[in-house]
């Protein structure tokens, strides 16, 4: 190991102590990222941003960091035979650099659209048909249960009618408003 390390150029040394540590840090990040206990690479600012308003990830990331040092050093390495000015390798370098973290941002950015909050918004089961799960009284003077599929779930709720009679277990209604986070307004229908 002494006799490789000595062989080589202060050049390929730098890039050899860059790629190990900053290998070493990527591989622990990922674990812990697969087991759920990274912080998703963010040094500072919040992660959870609207990502219908603004790019929901910041350039200055600890995960970019280790991305652009990763593209950087081992690119050095693996074109150091190839390119012998030193200049352009480590221009070419800095571009493979920010290569790599513009294609994991892309990639997490990509990912980012495909998960879905698993928040049932009760106003989109107006208009839509559900069954009567607990016979509803008349004229609003009680509540039932109604069971309905909203947003890919099948989901309970309370429910009255301004109806003038009751609406027995089984039937079909349609939700014609919501009076709050658990009752709905249905119609017989």
């Amino acid at each position: 190991m002494e006799l490789w390390w000595n062989s080589l150029d202060l050049y390929l040394k730098i890039m050899w102590g860059i790629a190990i540590p900053f290998s070493l840090f990527f591989i622990i990040q990922m674990i812990m990222t697969f087991l759920g206990m990274g912080d998703h690479g963010e040094i500072s600012g919040d992660a959870d941003v609207d990502t219908d308003t603004q790019m929901p990830f910041q350039f200055f990331t600890l995960r970019n960091l280790v991305n652009f040092f990763l593209g950087f050093s081992w690119a050095g390495i693996s074109l150091n035979n190839a390119i012998q000015n030193r200049a352009w390798l480590t221009l070419l370098c800095v571009f493979f650099g920010l290569l790599l973290v513009a294609i994991v941002m892309a990639l997490l950015y990509a990912l980012s659209k495909t998960a879905q909050s698993g928040n049932i918004d009760i106003n989109n089961a107006v208009g839509r048909p559900a069954t009567v799960y607990y016979t509803i009284p008349a004229a609003g003077k009680g509540s039932g249960k109604v069971q309905m599929s909203i947003q890919q779930a099948i989901r309970e709720y309370d429910a009255v009618t301004e109806s003038d009679e009751q609406i027995r277990t089984g039937s079909m209604v349609r939700i014609k408003s919501v009076i709050d986070a658990h009752t709905l307004l249905v119609e017989k229908g």
